[in-house]
């Protein structure tokens, strides 16, 4: 009898061959223009061996001044050709080894404040927020204007539309850990059309949803990576109410909204990984909390997220903090129905196999799984590729060794 795990199930139409969600692991190795570089098209292919039934494409730029570095993917007229000799690898590879094509999904996203185009800080913000900016103040902070948002849904339209030209089966309008659909649902105080009300607030966010299921029709889905909560104090995130509390009931109002938009899956995260990576991602090694309370956070919010929408297929993240046990966790949490698929990040870097083994051995290698070090983060945040320093050291300790350690 196959587990909950190994389960085929439909969504969009489509099958997904199991419930096994490679994440959007950013890996910061594109070509200056925004194509997929070697070492991209090398993580693609590693991941394929893991067998996954979806592989959630990293965070792709729908413009230039969008992208969070110089090497962030970015689709576009110009590198849309290397985008479609990704996917066709990704899916002619599974095919031919496990005998069904991952579902493949593009993040598209705009990094507002994170923006780093040339490897300067350029930062396009929402509004102007004192806690996130600590120890920034010095740079030149741009608050992105009405007129300007209202131009982003047709780089969406656009984005969208060379994401299905490259074979993508589903685009994520991203709404999470900072990036400018996600600051704006903390859009409190800014005036005009996209601050104040909730409805405001997520203006620009579904005006994307819009356009970009307008651009790809009945040929692609359209789905969405959300932060449930910031988990900042109150006045400078999202999810939170006056007693610094985690308080979902606006981002209930947003699923609900999503819903009608018809949104059958959503991927659930919490957190900025910029400033509080400990949240959205639980780790043990000099993490400011223990990460079994991180852990519970993450399953707190989302078995009440999950238990307020049955009808829709959640992805569960941060399931490799638990290592050897992490394919075991999983199952438990999708038979409670808390989620219907289990997304793994950080254990796709170190152990892309991870899956195929445990359905050939019945559990995960101690010596390969994620160690939950957060060297890859600080690889990301040191302004170079991304990968894992520990189990893929031959190809990453390098840049570790020249980044980080000699800074």
């Amino acid at each position: 009898m196959k587990s909950i795990i190994d389960t085929p199930i439909d969504i969009y139409g489509k099958t997904a061959a199991n419930r096994i969600l490679f994440q959007p692991m950013e890996g910061c190795d594109g070509t200056t223009d925004g194509a997929i570089g070697k070492l991209t098209f090398r993580r693609y292919l590693r991941f394929v061996e893991g067998a996954p039934g979806i592989i959630w494409f990293e965070a792709t730029a729908v413009c230039n001044e969008g992208r969070a570095n110089p090497r962030q993917l970015y689709i576009n007229e110009n590198t849309v050709e290397s985008f479609k000799s990704v996917v066709a690898a990704i899916k002619a590879k599974s095919l031919e080894n496990h005998g069904f094509e991952p579902i493949m999904i593009v993040q598209l996203t705009h990094s507002g404040r994170y923006s780093k185009p040339d490897g300067t800080p350029e930062p396009i913000v929402a509004y102007r927020n004192e806690h996130w900016e600590k120890g920034k103040e010095d740079q030149p902070f741009t608050v992105a204007t009405d007129e300007y948002l209202a131009t982003i849904p047709a780089m969406y339209s656009k984005a969208a539309k060379l994401a299905l030209e490259a074979g993508f089966d589903g685009m994520d309008v991203k709404c999470c850990h900072g990036y400018l659909f996600n600051e704006f649902l903390s859009a409190f105080e800014r005036e005009g059309s996209y601050g104040g009300s909730l409805e405001n607030r997520t203006r620009l966010y579904f005006d994307c949803i819009d356009a970009v299921k307008n651009a790809v029709g009945k040929k692609a889905f359209v789905t969405t990576r959300l932060n449930s909560c910031d988990c900042f104090p109150y006045g400078y995130g999202f999810g939170v109410n006056e007693k610094n509390e985690i308080d979902l009931t606006e981002t209930k109002l947003i699923i609900e909204k999503l819903r009608e938009k018809g949104i059958e899956l959503i991927n659930l995260t919490i957190g900025n990984p910029y400033l509080i990576p400990h949240i959205n991602r639980p780790y043990s090694v000099k993490s400011p909390e223990d990460g079994r309370t991180g852990m519970k956070r993450v399953y707190d919010v989302t078995k009440e997220i999950t238990a307020s929408f049955p009808d829709i297929k959640f992805a569960v993240s941060a399931l490799s903090f638990e290592g050897e046990n992490a394919i075991r966790y999983a199952e438990k949490l999708l038979t409670e129905g808390i989620g219907t698929f289990a997304g793994f990040g950080r254990m796709t870097f170190a152990y892309p196999a991870f899956y195929k083994d445990y359905l050939e051995t019945g559990t995960l290698d101690k010596n390969k799984v994620c160690v939950k070090c957060s060297k890859c983060s600080e690889l990301m945040r040191a302004g170079t590729v991304s990968g894992c320093v520990i189990r893929d050291s031959e190809v990453y300790m390098p840049y570790y060794n020249k980044f980080v350690l000699k800074k």
